[in-house]
């Protein structure tokens, strides 16, 4: 990250601080929360329960997948996954800036979210954009119609072949949720297909945003029950929470009834928006994100990060912190697009990062002086209790308190340090 802070530290390592003196207080309610019994407790009437394995780990997987890229029309853009609580990572990706020949200023992006296991969000991250360039849809003169027709093909052919392939290798349960981006020298394309989601940033504003296919929307809930589902505790048949994915095959069984007439559709949802000078950055992510945060609260906040960063990889970074700090539970993928009309570093926004960071230093010294004045001891989860009760201005919008936490963390342990007791001479030896 390049801001004005004052000294580079290593986050994982604060971070790993923070979960080893956290997570004993919070695991049980983690695990307790999720439907199982609790930590200790005992079957009712003596009756023993299967163990179902858990689909969530003791302890977050922050280690993180980030790379960044161009293409020579101006797009710049990064990614940055984690597997984070999940007991697996089940997220995939397709970044291609420039697609070659007569496409060559055409860019694809797509983040596929499986569920059921990853095989088949990884099969579709290597096969849908094969498939949709082969319907001959997307040429050079770039006509909307018939490319929103390619993609939709693109999609329903996918999940054709990829029903030969999970009956062969015994992925029926498997699926994935896609949202996608094709980006042509006029036109901004959007394809979603489940509850990933896409945000087109436009002069600081949310301008566009994909909508989430839940199996409770009306027109959802109605094609459902009439392939002969149904919707219950806001899933199909009480299990499924997404009503269009790819694959996710035993609820496409319904007898004469088209692929997008099933249960569950691999028909994608295709918008266009023309492009204009103001776009400045366009986001894919899975839920993991959009679990914790609105579409209007990242714009603001990746707006705000792109003033003071230069690493458009830590800017996902800090999104993925983000959103784990604020109690997503899911994989966290994110890919970040900017347009030539992106924020640029400003001097006046390092120089206020500077200052929030001072002040942030200087309260986590007064707070941990506080505790030790009153008998109390000063762990980082009652520093970070009483510093999220007090007010802080200047802190990112959309980010608010949560947002600082790496950098709250890193004040606290350099207090520490310099708060250790000294050992009087002759008494520390062994």
């Amino acid at each position: 990250m390049r801001t004005a802070r004052k000294g580079s530290v290593e986050m994982p390592a604060f971070m790993r601080h923070l979960v080893k003196e956290t997570e004993k207080r919070v695991s049980s309610f983690f695990k307790g929360g999720r439907g199982g019994a609790a930590e200790g407790e005992q079957p009712v009437d003596g009756e023993r329960e299967e163990v179902i394995p858990s689909p969530y780990l003791d302890r977050p997987v922050l280690d993180k997948l980030t790379e960044e890229g161009c293409a020579r029309w101006g797009l710049t853009y990064a990614l940055g996954s984690m597997q984070g609580w999940r007991a697996n990572m089940e997220d995939f990706h397709n970044c291609v800036p420039q697609l070659g020949g007569e496409l060559a200023d055409w860019s694809f992006f797509a983040v596929f979210d499986g569920h059921a296991g990853s095989s088949v969000a990884q099969y579709c991250s290597q096969h849908l954009l094969g498939q949709i360039l082969a319907t001959g849809g997307m040429r050079s003169e770039d006509n909307p119609e018939r490319v929103k027709g390619a993609i939709i093909e693109g999609f329903l052919q996918t999940d054709k072949h990829l029903l030969s392939v999970s009956r062969r290798e015994g992925w029926e349960r498997g699926g994935t949720t896609v949202v996608a981006t094709l980006i042509s020298p006029y036109y901004i394309y959007f394809a979603n297909c489940g509850d990933s989601r896409a945000v087109l940033c436009r002069s600081g504003q949310v301008c566009f945003s994909t909508e989430d296919h839940k199996p409770y929307n009306p027109l959802e809930k109605e094609r459902i029950e009439s392939a002969g589902g149904s919707v219950s505790i806001q899933r199909i048949n009480g299990s499924l929470a997404v009503s269009r994915a790819l694959g996710d095959f035993s609820y496409k069984g319904a007898e004469n009834r088209t692929p997008t007439q099933q249960m569950v559709s691999p028909e994608p949802e295709v918008c266009v928006v023309e492009r204009s000078p103001a776009d400045e950055f366009l986001v894919l992510a899975c839920d993991g994100v959009w679990d914790t945060i609105s579409n209007e609260e990242l714009c603001a906040f990746i707006h705000n990060r792109l003033r003071v960063c230069t690493d458009l990889r830590d800017v996902c970074t800090q999104v993925m912190d983000l959103c784990l700090y604020k109690g997503s539970l899911d994989n966290i993928s994110i890919i970040l697009l900017c347009f030539p009309g992106a924020p640029q570093l400003s001097a006046e926004a390092l120089h206020q990062e500077a200052e929030l960071e001072d002040l942030l230093e200087s309260k986590v010294a007064e707070i941990f002086d506080e505790l030790c004045a009153r008998g109390e001891e000063p762990d980082l989860l009652s520093v970070l209790t009483v510093l999220a009760a007090t007010v802080i201005p200047g802190l990112p919008p959309g980010g608010g308190i949560q947002s600082k936490r790496n950098c709250i963390i890193s004040a606290y342990y350099q207090k520490k340090e310099t708060h250790k007791p000294t050992v009087p001479n002759g008494l520390g030896g062994s």
